[in-house]
């Protein structure tokens, strides 16, 4: 199903808690940008929060004012105006707006880090994959985020804000319900929980209109009554909430009034003491209808907690300011009620479970590469991991970002994350449970280094409580290791802040080597080594968790993850390309050409294509190679198809001719490495891998000379022609599944028709011998007019033979293709001709059709000309034969193309040609038997219009082939289909049904179209229009672009009539309507008396 479309956003922000990580994360979104979830043309901002304390409305109020400032700027203003609100969506994004309240009051800030991603909330990475993302990339939850408020949440909305946490995992149905009729004011959304959540939750009281009466915290049993709705659940704070431009104005001009200025980082620089100001509990709770300003007024968020008495007054008149700019806005709720809505706890349980799937049969694997996929536990899962050897991983646990070579045994209920294939051999002989084990990139006074924390499941991260450490009482956990108390906690810090957020637990610096896993995993089981790991332990510089915090490196971090992903990658392109997996690689080349990573991508390419020695393996990575090279050219440097004959590559080419597939490959490298400074080179670069594709392809349908065969038989006299008829033919069904590499990759199947035009036969080919030592060729478009005529005195006049433009190309590819000349051999051209047949030929080819009539004509054509020059040269070749000699024939031209216009032409009436996925190519024909009469019956509904416009088969051959071995899943599910609708299209036939038979033109069509988009061109789109009243189906013939057009008409005999439709519609061109028959006859040989040659 297609995606609406997005918001186009004029600017997107991101707020962040430290200073350090502002440009990191810009970054990130610049990479969302390029990926195209973000649209090009929106202003993006990593906004730091002014100060640690300013709160969730803070935040939301700095951020408003920074995007306003931004877009003045950009404006041309010189002042900050909220005019340029009036025509901006903007979307502001909240690292920590912290909705979990009840945990607030408990924690400093850098408590309120995320346990379990060092990166937060936000870039915590989810088991899921976007197949149809253009870009491969892991999805983080902000990714997932950003696709909700651009396609379900935020279309349909008026300009203004919307403001969205990421401290959650939010899911919304694709079409809300969200009306915005009449919208003023500001919206929350809300989605539903069950009474119990909302305990410990925030929830909306509202009307039956949807106006917010109150907002309760932590309400009583008898207040989230108050709210419940008809199925039982309740409306949740869910961090999500929109805010009209009228509305924005309001807060924004909130920021020049003290003390709300204090919130921003202008009122800051100016020396303003910080506010702590809650999104919801503050400036949306003024707006609710049954809040009173008294009490109002004395209120305060549950975020600040009840300690700070001595800014009550503070507080107090930044709530007179927003009451006063803000009460008379109306705030409404949208319930979504089949959406979903998690906040993400500091609690490992509750977080492995909502990465895992419980009761599911397997494990979930995204963008990883796994040895031993039996290893991983049912309901597990593993993102971005690179997994070698043994690796075995129990039920509900989860890997992330790891490169680990086992034997490892990681148990039940573990979150394992940030490991590379260095710290593997720690946990091998372990088992580990209930654990939750994460690498760091720290910086140290400036030097980054790694870091290992450990931590059980069951752990609290809270001040309050008894507290535990590795699932056990800390008095056990001193018994067991020998820690005591004074090793993590100074002796003047009270009791009731000794706890694992305090407890200087974490090597971070050992004096004389490198950190590991191993400082922390001994804690696990002591060894009696005399102390040894302990003593290790004390010797290390440590810092607890909340020290650990600000000097997490996110930036290292991202890289790091970065890096892996790419590891796996190239596995990946490995392994899709050696087991011939339809899968696309599109998306993961974008990915490594838009993150800076082609290079290593490219040498993988070279690696596969050099060493499977699989000509069609090697094809596809040569295809890959352009892709990438494409893919960097940006849309620039011109067109992907073009000319591959320039000189600089003659070398590697001739590498690959000889069958030499490593030292070409390795030839290609060489030279594309000086064709990557600008975007035509690459472009270039580009058509010489499709080039160089070409050869490995052109060699595998050589394979199918091992089914031509010819028996000798009587010489015809000198001068005697030879001369063979063919009819032309249309196809029903089954078209690009015979063209190369699709017939020997996927297997084709094609229904044709042997058709006669208005009465005729209109392709021939009439060959002699004449007693001159040389080879005279003549080409026109009727057997008695010979447009063109051309004499070949030596090999040197053979040359151009693949050069399907030059003159006379076909013809000549025919002398060589029979073996009646070879223009390798050392012999001249009438040494060659004296020594095997005593003198030369004579060769004369027609066509009574228009070129690029999409009948098959060129192909026909080939086997009429084979037919007739071996007939001439004294040998038999049978019809089966024949259509494989063409195939080999368009190579040596470097047409390239399919086997059904042979099949189609050379054949007789109604028939299925099929090819098996495999080498040597060969192609068998089927006759389907009609029942008696429908062939006439068939005539009488059957009409061609020449639609006037002729064919570019070339340009669309590339650009299907482009697409088949980028394996787009389309394309690829498309090519399935065309087989499938084949034998369909074969039982209509069966059955006699022209209705039937409509049904799969018409289908037909629509495959065509997919296949190769720009098939149709608009003056054709009209005439079909014009026609689908009187016919069951249509279908323009071969490729498509032009040429032929077929109709099935659902009246006998229409030719008069529908040349009566088409002349009353204007701008069709020079059209004209045939007559068309079934021929029955296929291709026919005779020989004639002697002529005189001229």
């Amino acid at each position: 199903m297609e995606q609406p479309k997005g918001v186009d956003w004029t600017v997107i922000i991101l707020t962040c808690q430290y200073k350090d990580s502002v440009e990191v994360f810009q970054r990130e979104l610049e990479i969302r940008q390029k990926r195209e979830q973000i649209p090009t043309r929106t202003m993006l901002l990593a906004v730091e929060d002014p100060e640690v304390h300013v709160g969730s409305g803070g935040a939301t109020l700095n951020a408003l004012l920074v995007a306003a400032e931004h877009l003045s700027a950009r404006a041309g203003f010189t002042v900050v105006t909220s005019d340029v609100l009036h025509s901006a969506w903007i979307l502001i994004l909240h690292m920590a707006l912290c909705l979990k309240l009840f945990c607030l009051s408990l924690l400093p800030p850098q408590g309120r880090d995320f346990p379990f991603d060092d990166c937060g909330r936000a870039f915590t990475c989810l088991p899921v994959e976007n197949p149809q993302a253009p870009v491969e990339a892991v999805v983080c939850n902000l990714d997932c985020l950003l696709d909700i408020m651009s396609h379900r949440l935020g279309p349909g909305s008026p300009p203004g804000v919307w403001v969205c946490s990421t401290d959650m995992l939010l899911s919304v149905p694709p079409n809300p319900g969200i009306s915005w009729d009449g919208f003023r004011g500001a919206r929350a959304i809300a989605l539903p929980g069950s009474t119990a959540y909302a305990r410990n939750h925030g929830v909306y009281l509202t009307d039956s209109q949807g106006f917010v009466l109150d907002i309760y915290y932590q309400g009583t049993e008898a207040e989230i009554r108050r709210c419940g709705r008809p199925d039982g659940r309740v409306p949740l704070v869910s961090g999500l909430v929109f805010f009209s431009v009228e509305t924005a104005e309001h807060l924004l001009a909130t920021h020049v009034s003290p003390p709300l200025d204090a919130c921003t980082y202008m009122g800051l620089d100016s020396g303003a003491r910080p506010v702590q100001l809650s999104l919801f509990f503050d400036i949306l709770l003024c707006m609710a209808r049954n809040v009173r300003r008294e009490d109002f007024l004395v209120g305060r968020p549950p975020e600040m907690g009840q300690g700070d008495v001595d800014i009550a007054g503070y507080l107090y008149g930044a709530r007179a300011e927003l009451w006063r700019e803000l009460r008379d806005q109306p705030l409404t709720v949208a319930y979504v009620p089949d959406g979903s809505y998690n906040y993400m706890t500091n609690s490992a349980s509750e977080f492995l479970h909502s990465l895992t799937f419980p009761g599911a049969p397997g494990a979930q694997v995204v963008h990883s590469q796994v040895e031993e996929r039996q290893l991983l536990g049912a309901g597990s899962s593993v993102v971005s991991c690179l997994l070698e050897g043994p690796v075995q991983l129990g039920p509900g646990s989860v890997l992330q970002h790891c490169h680990l070579r086992g034997p490892i045994h990681i148990g039940t209920g573990c979150f394992v994350s940030g490991l590379d294939v260095a710290q593997s051999e720690a946990l091998h002989g372990l088992e580990l449970h209930d654990l939750v084990l994460q690498g760091h990139h720290v910086q140290l006074h400036g030097a980054r280094s790694r870091a290992f924390t450990l931590v059980g499941r069951l752990d609290s991260w809270e001040r309050e409580g008894t507290g535990t450490y590795l699932n056990m009482s800390w008095s056990q956990f001193f018994q067991k290791t020998g820690i005591r108390d004074w090793d993590l906690w100074d002796p003047d810090m009270p009791p009731i802040e000794r706890c694992l957020l305090s407890a200087r637990l974490f090597p971070v610096l050992h004096p004389s080597r490198a950190l590991g896993p191993q400082d922390m995993l001994w804690m696990l089981d002591p060894q009696e080594d005399g102390g040894k790991a302990l003593r290790a332990w004390r010797a290390s510089w440590r810092l607890s968790w909340e020290q650990l915090q600000p000097r997490l490196d996110r930036a290292a971090t991202l890289a790091s993850r970065r890096h892996l992903f790419f590891r796996q990658a190239l596995h990946k392109a490995r392994h899709v390309l050696e087991a011939r997996q339809d899968l696309s690689l599109r998306p993961l080349i974008r990915a490594a050409v838009y993150e800076g990573c082609p290079g290593p991508l490219m040498a993988t390419l070279d690696q596969v294509a050099a060493g499977g020695g699989d000509p069609g393996v090697a094809a596809r990575a040569l295809a890959c190679v352009a892709d990438v090279l494409g893919c960097m050219a940006e849309g620039q440097g011109g067109l992907r198809s073009g000319p591959a004959a320039n000189p600089e590559w003659v070398r590697p080419f001739s590498y690959l001719e000889c069958g030499d597939l490593a030292r070409g490959v390795e030839a290609l490298a060489e030279e594309r490495d000086k064709w990557l400074s600008r975007p035509a080179l690459l472009v270039r670069a580009a058509r010489h891998y499709e080039g160089a594709g070409q050869i490995l392809i052109r060699q595998a349908v050589m394979s199918a000379q091992h089914f031509v065969s010819s028996v000798p038989v009587e010489l015809p006299a000198p001068g005697q022609w030879v001369v063979a008829e063919c009819p032309a033919r249309v196809d029903f069904s089954g078209g690009w599944s015979d063209t190369p590499p699709l017939a020997y990759e996927l297997g084709g199947a094609v229904l044709g028709l042997a058709v006669r035009l208005n009465g005729r036969r209109p392709i021939g080919a009439r060959a002699r011998r004449i007693p001159e030592p040389e080879l005279w060729l003549a080409v026109g478009p009727r057997q008695d007019k010979m447009a063109t005529k051309i004499v070949c005195g030596s090999l040197d006049d053979l040359q151009d033979y693949c050069q399907p433009h030059a003159p006379g190309a076909l013809l000549k590819a025919a002398f060589i293709c029979a073996g009646i000349v070879s223009v390798h051999s050392k012999l001249s051209l009438s040494e060659q001709l004296l020594c095997a047949f005593g003198g030369g030929f004579e060769l004369h080819t027609w066509s009574e059709l228009p070129h690029g009539s999409g009948l098959g004509t060129s192909s026909i054509l080939a086997g009429a000309a084979l037919a007739a020059l071996q007939r001439a040269a004294g040998r038999a070749v049978g019809t089966e034969a024949l259509i494989h000699a063409v195939l080999h024939l368009e190579q040596l031209l470097t047409t390239g193309g399919g086997w059904q216009d042979q099949v189609g032409g050379l054949m007789p009436g109604i028939k299925v040609g099929r090819s098996r996925a495999q080498l040597p190519l060969k192609v068998e024909v089927e006759e389907i038997t009609v029942p008696a009469g429908f062939v006439q019956k068939l005539n009488d509904h059957l009409l061609l219009v020449y639609t006037g416009k002729t064919r570019l088969a070339r340009n669309l051959l590339q650009d299907v082939l482009r697409s088949w071995y980028a394996r787009l899943p389309a394309v690829v599910q498309n090519a399935h289909n065309l087989v499938r609708h084949t034998e369909e299209c074969a039982e209509a036939f069966r059955q006699g049904s022209l209705p039937l038979l409509g049904q799969c033109l018409t289908s037909y069509w629509e495959q065509k179209k997919l296949m190769a988009p720009g098939c149709e061109p608009l003056a054709v789109r009209r005439m079909m229009a014009v026609l689908a009243p009187h016919v069951h189906g249509q279908s323009l013939a071969g490729a498509g672009g032009g040429g032929f057009l077929y109709l099935l008409t659902k009246e006998p005999r229409q030719k008069e009539a529908l040349e009566a439709v088409l002349a009353k519609t204007e701008g069709l061109g020079n059209y004209s309507i045939h007559l068309v028959e079934v021929d029955t006859q296929g291709l026919s040989l005779q020989l004639l008396g002697t002529e005189t040659s001229a």
